[in-house]
């Protein structure tokens, strides 16, 4: 995707959640055909989760196994524009289709690697109706902000949010 300048929230989220999960039925069902029979492929950005603000994009995590990273790649790179903007490693690259409506960022991980979080994320969001407040409201503080600001909040945000949903922070939380 091209980078924006500035955040901006769609104006009618639902609306946004309702496009996205249509085209993401098609894409998944197309990448499934492509990529290896274990490919875990989900909708993960916010309009993946209900009550969610968005941008109104759709962000899908294609997950491997580190054997099928560099094949599953490949294939994507076929299909699909890299994302200069992003890093790329030997078990993440990310991919962006900022001509599809709506436009589609795919990151592909292999399972268990570092980046492999983008779906703990999402969940973390799903089953914590005031972590999915909080996020909406720095959302909400960003709207019309820089980019990269939003960006680097949203970061932090969710590094917090997987630290305090890791199995370590649940042991020091009951200790």
């Amino acid at each position: 995707m091209v980078p924006r300048e500035t955040f901006v929230l769609a104006s009618q989220p639902e609306l946004a959640r309702a496009g996205a999960e249509r085209l993401f039925a098609v894409l998944a069902a197309s990448l499934a055909r492509d990529l290896p029979p274990e490919a875990d492929i989900r909708h993960v950005g916010a309009t993946s989760i209900p009550g969610c603000l968005t941008k109104g994009d759709l962000d899908i995590v294609v997950r491997v196994s580190a054997g099928d990273f560099a094949a599953a790649e490949a294939t994507l790179a076929g299909r699909f524009s890299r994302n200069a903007g992003s890093i790329r490693t030997g078990e993440f690259s990310s991919f962006e289709a900022p001509d599809h409506d709506p436009p589609v960022g795919i990151q592909l991980t292999a399972t268990g690697c570092a980046l492999d979080m983008f779906h703990q994320f999402a969940d973390a969001l799903r089953a914590d109706p005031d972590r999915l407040r909080q996020y909406n409201d720095l959302k909400r503080a960003f709207h019309g902000r820089p980019m990269d600001a939003y960006r680097a909040a949203k970061a932090a945000f969710v590094d917090e949010t997987l630290r305090s949903d890791s199995p370590e922070a649940s042991d020091r939380n009951q200790s």
